[in-house]
């Protein structure tokens, strides 16, 4: 089955590794065979914070887009999937085990998209935390 994506004007998009930006109209692409795509949106920013939860994104991210380097960075993802298991709760907890099947199939576009939902938890609890007066947990280096 084809995968059609409508992009909008300036777009970026990664197709097998490759960054290429759309023109400044909208346009409309057609993949007629399997590829790992990701949208620009979907791209952790330079200037995203660093959290446990946005580094296993951005290893799972590198998978997705560097093919070569997935041998080294599975065992990593699933290590780091492990700890983030044993920290959040309900309803985390079910994005983080889907995230790990999905790691363990090769889809790594739909691990991504399981982690969104977790790291907008983690934003909360990071907010919470600062509101408290808490000290925020850094993410290991």
């Amino acid at each position: 089955m084809a995968l059609k994506l409508t992009l909008r004007p300036d777009e970026r998009i990664v197709v097998n590794g490759c960054m290429m930006r759309n023109s400044s109209r909208r346009h409309v692409l057609t993949i007629e065979s399997h590829a790992d795509v990701v949208r620009g949106h979907d791209l952790l920013d330079e200037d995203a914070p660093v959290t446990p939860v946005t580094r296993v994104y951005y290893l799972i991210q590198n998978a997705l887009i560097h093919a070569k380097l997935r041998g080294d960075l599975v065992p990593i993802i699933q290590r780091e999937l492990a700890v983030l298991a044993t920290t959040f709760g309900h309803p985390s907890l079910g994005h983080v085990f889907n995230a790990a099947n999905f790691i363990s199939t090769g889809d790594y576009y739909k691990a991504m998209r399981e982690l969104r939902p977790v790291i907008e938890h983690e934003g909360q609890l990071f907010e919470h935390l600062a509101a408290s007066g808490e000290p925020t947990p850094m993410a290991a280096e």
